[in-house]
């Protein structure tokens, strides 16, 4: 992962692109800022990939939620740029499940541990987090999550 965003940082400066540098620089310091509170935890070889995903998942959702502001406040030619960035960050993200991919996933995952209550919800959400890291949104997944637990 970092070896694709390095040589895509690359291939930016060769082509001149000035607005996807900006953002691949972006992502650049944002892994390193994670790599550095890593370090300072006692792990030595940096963030894992997982924690990579998650960061850009992170980055993803902020601009979003910017782009929209800037869309209510009327300022379109910030959302553009928002929404720009958000295509070069996704670039480097894993495809997102469909709704029902994600309904598929948490059924499974509440089959693998054998929730029967809102007390399995951690285990639950962590074997999603494991194994759908940057593929689905976990802010949207916990209430269905919750929803069926409650509902079971």
């Amino acid at each position: 992962m970092r070896d694709k965003i390095n040589k895509s940082l690359k291939q930016a400066m060769r082509d001149k692109a000035a607005d996807r540098l900006s953002t691949l620089r972006l992502i650049n310091a944002a892994i390193k800022d994670r790599d550095i509170a890593a370090r300072s935890e006692g792990q030595d070889e940096g963030v894992a990939e997982g924690e990579v995903l998650a960061i850009l998942g992170k980055m993803a959702k902020q601009r979003l939620e910017s782009a929209r502001a800037y869309e209510e406040g009327g300022r379109i030619d910030l959302a553009e740029r928002e929404r720009a960035e958000i295509t070069v960050i996704e670039e480097f993200l894993p495809r997102q499940l469909s709704d029902e991919e994600s309904t598929e996933a948490v059924n499974s995952a509440i089959a693998e541990v054998g929730a029967e209550s809102i007390r399995d919800m951690g285990k639950v959400m962590g074997i999603l987090k494991s194994r759908y890291t940057g593929q689905m949104d976990f802010g949207a997944v916990g209430p269905v999550v919750k929803d069926r637990l409650c509902a079971g």
